[in-house]
């Protein structure tokens, strides 16, 4: 079970102006070896009430945003405070750090409520939960563990730099490198398509500190931005556009070699390790985003009516819409089994992978079909469903390629069958 609320809940400041409360403080989850088996829909009360904190924030502080955001390419300040103040940014993090000390399907659900709403706002709290807070909570030493995980829980954004030019999918050939300087460490090279990096205080970088020794000189650093970290160019993209993708340069960036995370030549571990859990992040986001689209486009074909009767009762549309009521379901049963899975120390990368590929797939799906049911009126920005058939497209790209899980998948299977 999970230890109760530490927190009393408390209204939010101004950031979130419609009243929302916190109530979602602190819980920690034991499950019972000896319990019966369950559906992969059965959630604990505790979870269950996150999940409609999540709800409330997201409809009533989001919601009136998100156009906004959208066509400005820019994520309000006053959201990331609101995910801070209703402890939605440390939702794994200890108590003693100043976070909720809850499960990994806690962040997995409000990851999958936010993208309901905007899946650039849930991309943002995805990253900094299951990336940035977990290479500390797992890799970090207690000193860096005490000094940086009470920051990330309570005020300040992270973000998680691997990606390079020629440095994709292949993440281990990056190119950015670090010299030691005495007790520092001189981290040289850029990072592009970097996830939260505009609005960012600190940040993760790898970064290869011996490069004969190929893969195995790849390290983790974790630096904040007033070191010196420069950003060279924020991108336009066709989805998720207040979410902030950037360039990143490193001339001379100096840092102390205390703060190298995990020890040195260990970062291709951690990033293999922990992009494995992302996964299982971006598949809930699909699956919000999904949801999000069915959820704004299936009612109004129960209020249009052509030829006498609704559009959503013809044949041809409801059979469309129950084919995708049952792709929605696959793929949220594929993303808590994974997330389940990770829980319990089982092992997860095939169905991390799964999860993520086959989300991806019915999130476009999906939101494409939702325009066309909702016909010229979802084509227009005013609805909001173009929206997230322009946001699903970046889920087949990061954190891994579609064609990069079905080679995982492949292997799996290979190593069963042959």
């Amino acid at each position: 079970m999970f230890r109760s609320a530490i927190r009393v809940a408390k209204p939010l400041s101004r950031a979130c102006p419609l009243g929302v409360t916190r109530a979602f403080a602190s819980s920690r989850y034991v499950r019972s070896e000896n319990a019966p088996p369950t559906s992969l829909d059965t959630f604990t009360d505790e979870e269950q009430m996150l999940r409609e904190a999540v709800q409330r924030f997201a409809t009533e502080v989001v919601g009136p945003k998100v156009r906004e955001m959208d066509e400005n390419e820019n994520m309000d300040p006053a959201i990331i405070k609101g995910l801070f103040e209703q402890g939605l940014m440390g939702i794994e993090t200890s108590a003693d750090h100043g976070g909720a000390e809850s499960s990994f399907t806690s962040a997995i659900i409000a990851i999958e409520e936010l993208a309901k709403i905007d899946p650039s706002v849930s991309v943002l709290c995805d990253v900094h939960n299951t990336l940035v807070n977990t290479v500390l909570r797992k890799y970090g030493n207690k000193e860096q563990q005490d000094k940086w995980l009470p920051q990330l829980a309570e005020s300040k954004l992270g973000s998680f730099c691997l990606s390079e030019t020629g440095s994709g999918s292949d993440a281990f050939a990056l190119q950015t490198r670090a010299t030691k300087d005495g007790n520092d460490w001189i981290i040289n090279g850029s990072k592009m398509w970097i996830t939260n990096s505009y609005e960012a205080e600190i940040f993760l970088i790898f970064a290869n500190i011996d490069p004969s020794a190929g893969y195995k000189g790849i390290t983790c650093f974790i630096a904040t931005k007033d070191m010196g970290i420069q950003i060279a160019k924020k991108e336009q993209k066709l989805g998720i556009r207040a979410s902030s993708t950037c360039t990143l340069n490193f001339d001379d960036l100096k840092i102390p070699a205390e703060n190298v995370i995990g020890g040195e030549g260990k970062g291709y571990k951690i990033a293999i390790e922990i992009l494995n859990e992302g996964r299982i992040g971006i598949a809930a986001q699909m699956l919000g985003l999904a949801q999000g689209a069915f959820d704004k486009a299936v009612p109004y074909t129960y209020q249009r009516k052509q030829f006498g009767q609704p559009v959503g009762t013809f044949q041809g549309m409801a059979f469309q819409i129950a084919q995708a009521a049952i792709e929605i379901e696959s793929a949220r049963l594929l993303t808590y089994n994974a997330a389940r899975r990770k829980e319990q120390g089982l092992s997860f990368t095939k169905e991390a992978a799964m999860a993520k590929y086959w989300s991806s797939v019915v999130a476009q799906k999906v939101s494409g079909s939702a325009i066309e049911w909702a016909g010229g009126v979802g084509f227009t920005r005013e609805t909001g469903i173009e929206k997230y058939w322009r946001d699903s497209k970046i889920g087949a790209i990061y954190e891994g390629t579609s064609n990069i899980q079905l080679q995982t998948i492949a292997k799996f299977v290979q190593k069963e069958y042959s």
